[in-house]
């Protein structure tokens, strides 16, 4: 009896480390990041250029290369990939800590980039790899009130560290933090044994992405929870200009306001690791969706109709943003569960094109900011839009292709 108490606890301990391991690397793309940004003046006037491009290159870098890296994680197991991807990710870190102008930097944040997106990717492969559906996306829910964390965390430590030091101890602090990751990579199990691993050529395995594409199932997923990314990007590019320049609120509260939409979704994640065991996932999908699509279409409203002020904004956007907590882990987990035999190929391509449509929204901004929140608005509509209606197409109105 004792025997199999000891074993329990270290089974839950066991349950704990592995969910707090796939946590913070779910983590890395918002803590690599949000941690920095306070420090973007003081590193334009030292490196003399725009550090906008240090996030587009990231996210360009991110998106790309997990195309490059679900195929072999899907032929060689998920600890090797991810252990070379933390390591790529310390040298892009300590690269960006020694950069001494702006193409340098660039340079390295792409580095970062293509290491660092191994950790959110196969951590959503992993949990396939050892959960059922509903179990899975239960399991995301908890990962998404972990990755939360960061971008509440990740400014406010930044500005400390400002405090003390200058920009570059940011990035050393984060390439610490990389070799810690590595150590805690280095004890996970591997969800992929040997006998489940794609056993053809890299370049037959990358073929697997054309036969992704034509999985209407897999797609329709993937596009519903891509075109609410879009819509959050828009919102987390947009945003600092509407709330601090437009409605005038002071930096330093701007974290506050930001941190308000993160503790909705935090919330609304938590729920739904209830709610998954009362609903079927495309029923809490769609709901979630609709309440988006609703909110997205207020917020275009009321800042078109020029009323409520900000408080109109920011109680639209807290209750599309919160919506994130229910769509991210339920479209993921629908879309894994169709292709479990090449899941960390198909969570590459939905990584890539989830971070990815970060790039659209940062164009459209871009190409039709106006002065006001209008183009941040009728982004947020329309893509929430999109996403409601690939929500609400049947599935068996769909032939897998």
């Amino acid at each position: 009896m004792k025997g199999n108490t000891v074993s329990m606890e270290e089974s839950h301990r066991s349950n704990i480390f592995f969910l707090a391991a796939l946590g913070s690397l779910m983590a890395f793309t918002s803590l690599s990041t949000d941690m920095y940004l306070p420090a973007l003046p003081e590193m334009q006037k030292d490196l003399h250029g725009n550090m906008e491009l240090t996030i587009t290159g990231f996210l360009i870098g991110f998106s790309l290369a997990q195309i490059f890296w679900g195929p072999i994680s899907d032929r060689f197991g998920r600890k090797r990939p991810l252990a070379l991807g933390m390591l790529l990710f310390i040298i892009g870190t300590i690269g960006c800590a020694m950069s001494y102008d702006i193409s340098h930097m660039i340079f390295w944040r792409v580095v970062q980039a293509f290491g660092g997106c191994t950790g959110p990717m196969i951590s959503r492969a992993m949990v396939r790899d050892m959960f059922g559906i509903n179990k899975a996306a239960q399991m995301l829910s908890t990962l998404m009130i972990i990755m939360a964390v960061a971008p509440i965390i990740g400014p406010l430590l930044g500005g400390q560290l400002l405090k003390i030091s200058s920009w570059r101890s940011i990035f050393w602090f984060l390439a610490v933090v990389g070799v810690l990751m590595l150590v805690c990579i280095i004890r996970l199990p591997e969800t992929l044994p040997p006998q489940k691993r794609q056993d053809t050529s890299l370049g037959n395995t990358f073929l697997k992405y054309k036969q992704l594409l034509s999985n209407r199932k897999f797609m329709k997923y993937t596009l519903c929870v891509t075109f609410f990314y879009v819509g959050a990007y828009a919102f987390i590019a947009g945003s600092p200009f509407v709330y601090i320049t437009y409605f005038g609120v002071e930096p330093q509260y701007f974290g506050l306001l930001f941190a308000l939409n993160i503790l909705g979704l935090m919330g609304l994640s938590f729920a739904n690791r209830r709610l998954i065991t009362r609903y079927k996932l495309d029923t809490l999908l769609r709901a979630a969706s609709f309440i988006a699509m609703v909110a997205g279409i207020i917020l275009a409203v009321l800042v078109k109709s020029d009323i409520s002020g900000i408080y109109g904004v920011l109680t639209a956007v807290f209750f599309f943003f919160s919506m994130n907590g229910i769509i991210a882990a339920t479209a993921t987990a629908s879309a894994l569960d169709g292709v479990p035999e090449m899941a960390g190929t198909a969570s590459a391509l939905l990584g890539s094109l989830q971070y990815g449509s970060g790039i659209l929204s940062t164009v459209l901004l871009a190409l039709f900011g106006d002065g006001t929140p209008w183009t941040m608005s009728w982004i947020i509509a329309l893509f929430t839009i999109a996403c409601a209606a690939m929500a609400f197409l049947k599935n068996e109105e769909i032939p897998a292709g």
